[in-house]
């Protein structure tokens, strides 16, 4: 039983990044490569919109994590019984919660805390409802 555990912690699963040095290296230059093209897209001003700069930041943003999830963590849908996975949806659900809340509240705190930066109108009635 000992033999056959043993036997079954040094195979791979099927989809899994071999911890080799290969593996790493592979993670390393792809993590490398996602570096270097957002880099290189914000130096020489590619786009000439910055939101869509910024998108195409986040989506090799999103791909350099899987690269690390998988090359570095090796994480797959079968480790740890799926707890693994589990814990990761859970953990993306608390960053989509917390990222778009702080958007929320940073866009309704630039609104609402920036009266220098409001038409004049909007000014006005600002003034007034701060009279006694």
């Amino acid at each position: 039983m000992s033999n056959q555990h043993s036997h079954e912690h040094g195979q791979h699963e099927h989809g899994h990044a071999p911890s080799t040095f290969k593996g790493y290296m592979t993670g390393f230059v792809l993590s490398v490569i996602l570096t270097a093209i957002p880099f290189w897209l914000v130096i020489d001003n590619v786009f000439a919109n910055s939101s869509t700069t910024a998108l195409v930041i986040l989506a090799f943003a999103a791909v350099q994590i899987v690269v690390h999830m998988v090359y570095f963590l090796h994480m797959n849908t079968k480790s740890e019984g799926g707890w693994t996975m589990l814990a990761l949806i859970f953990t993306i659900m608390l960053v989509v919660i917390t990222l778009s809340g702080s958007l929320w509240v940073m866009y309704h705190l630039n609104n609402n805390m920036m009266p220098g930066m409001m038409p004049e109108s909007a000014h006005a009635i600002h003034e007034m409802n701060e009279m006694p």
